[in-house]
């Protein structure tokens, strides 16, 4: 076992990483106007007002109806469960609104694993792959980087974790080429992080 897995402090993606993938990122650029395969966060953060504002209430309503298709990732409940019993602290960095964030936590019963404050979405913290919400987290929990761990599905969330020094996961669906260079752990399961756990 990889001496990481051992640390205590645990950052999340949600979308992809503790939920099934069910966005489809093309069908809200072209709800929102925006060009195939354009980030969505930094080009709604490039509009003048009140343009900027009514897309991203518009993005709000898209990614409500997403959380409420949300279907959990196999052995999510599982491994936060171990984690938790093993007094872990939980967080979640996601690029989604905090408020989607819990309910689609709730929708895949994870909600009880995480304080709300410990759920970090696009309000609460520069966008992956910005460092600045798992460095939030860690100040939250006096903790420091070499303790923590960073788990996701995507290049951000890899990024984020090796800018501000964690240990990184990555979930591989097998969706893109992998990244070996931010990746400290490949899985392609959570049901294979909590089998290397127990």
């Amino acid at each position: 076992m990889p001496e990481f897995l051992q640390r205590r402090y645990w950052v999340f993606d949600l979308d992809g990483t503790l939920t099934l993938p069910v966005h489809d990122f093309e069908h809200i650029r072209a709800e929102l106007g925006l060009p195939s395969g354009a980030d969505i966060l930094t080009t709604l953060a490039r509009l003048p007002e009140p343009e900027k504002a009514h897309q991203y209430a518009r993005l709000d309503e898209l990614e409500l109806l997403y959380a409420a298709r949300t279907q959990p990732a196999p052995a999510v409940v599982e491994l936060l469960a171990l984690l938790s019993e093993r007094g872990c602290r939980l967080g979640i960095l996601t690029r989604n609104s905090r408020a989607v964030a819990l309910r689609s936590l709730e929708a895949i019963g994870a909600g009880r694993f995480f304080a709300p404050g410990n759920v970090l979405g696009r309000d609460e913290a520069r966008p992956k792959p910005d460092p600045q919400g798992i460095e939030q987290l860690l100040q939250c929990w006096r903790a420091r980087p070499q303790q923590a761990v960073m788990v996701g599905d995507f290049r951000y969330d890899l990024e984020a974790g090796r800018a501000c020094g964690t240990a990184t996961i990555h979930l591989d669906h097998g969706v893109h080429p992998g990244w070996p260079e931010l990746t400290d752990l490949r899985v392609t399961s959570l049901a294979q992080l909590l089998e290397m756990l127990i």
